[in-house]
């Protein structure tokens, strides 16, 4: 059956987190004879009709991957027209952010962002910040290892144990459960550093699709195949299935119920 055909999950399939790292973008610009910006412009459409239909679907939480740390070394041309188009979106955005009920929350290095870009996350973070339908997290200027990095740092200046649970509640995300199911769009199966403490016990899901074509299809076509993945944590498929509930791995606390 065709990812077009299928029908949407029970609300009781639907992961509560899903993370996204879009890809693809500059290759359906090019596919097309375009300058890769115009692949970034289309993502962004891309993603504000995937936030609808997470929140259509009853998926809580939503974290997408939307600049590396690593992406710096592209050339400075795309590298400045991202951050023209980060700070345009997120003007243009942040009213139907508020008005759908999605709180926004922005993850990264802020530091090394233009002060208008960061002045602007400022805002829409503040605008959003009593919506509770769904949560989206934006990854910008974000790397894995530099998330674990920075809060190992935390608890060194403040003199604390380092354990698992004392990272995590100093890593990025802190603020939301792990993840439940992770998708990678575009045809590759890596995590190219994203989310590398969060995604220990997410379902992966790689999808040809690139992003910027990315609809309701394919977020179904992924639910779908969440729901018949067994999540275990470590215990066998038997203790599962016989009445030993897996329990997961300790995340964050999410703002949301």
């Amino acid at each position: 059956m065709s990812p077009a055909h299928l029908h949407p999950c029970p609300a009781s399939a639907v992961p509560h987190h899903i993370a996204i790292v879009m890809d693809g973008n500059g290759r359906w610009a090019q596919k097309r004879l375009l300058p890769r910006l115009a692949g970034h412009k289309k993502g962004v459409d891309a993603l504000r009709l995937c936030v609808s239909q997470c929140a259509e679907r009853g998926v809580r939480i939503l974290t997408v991957f939307a600049f590396s740390s690593e992406n710096w070394k592209r050339p400075q041309d795309e590298v400045r027209g991202l951050m023209g188009l980060m700070a345009t979106a997120l003007n243009r955005e942040a009213a139907a952010l508020q008005k759908n009920g999605v709180r926004l929350h922005c993850i990264g290095q802020r530091e090394q962002l233009d002060a208008k870009i960061q002045h602007s996350l400022m805002q829409a973070e503040a605008l959003t910040a009593q919506n509770d339908r769904l949560i989206l997290n934006v990854c910008f200027n974000y790397g894995g290892r530099w998330d674990i990095a920075q809060a190992a740092e935390q608890l060194r200046l403040q003199g604390t144990p380092i354990t698992e649970a004392s990272l995590n509640r100093h890593m990025a995300l802190h603020h939301v459960p792990d993840p439940d199911l992770l998708i990678r769009t575009g045809g590759e199966m890596r995590l190219s550093n994203f989310l590398l403490w969060q995604a220990a016990y997410a379902e992966l899901y790689f999808s040809p699709t690139l992003w910027p074509d990315y609809d309701g299809s394919d977020l179904d076509a992924a639910i779908a195949a969440y729901s018949q993945r067994q999540r275990r944590y470590g215990k066998t498929a038997e203790q599962v299935v016989h009445g030993s509930p897996a329990t997961p791995v300790p995340g964050g606390d999410s703002e949301l119920p």
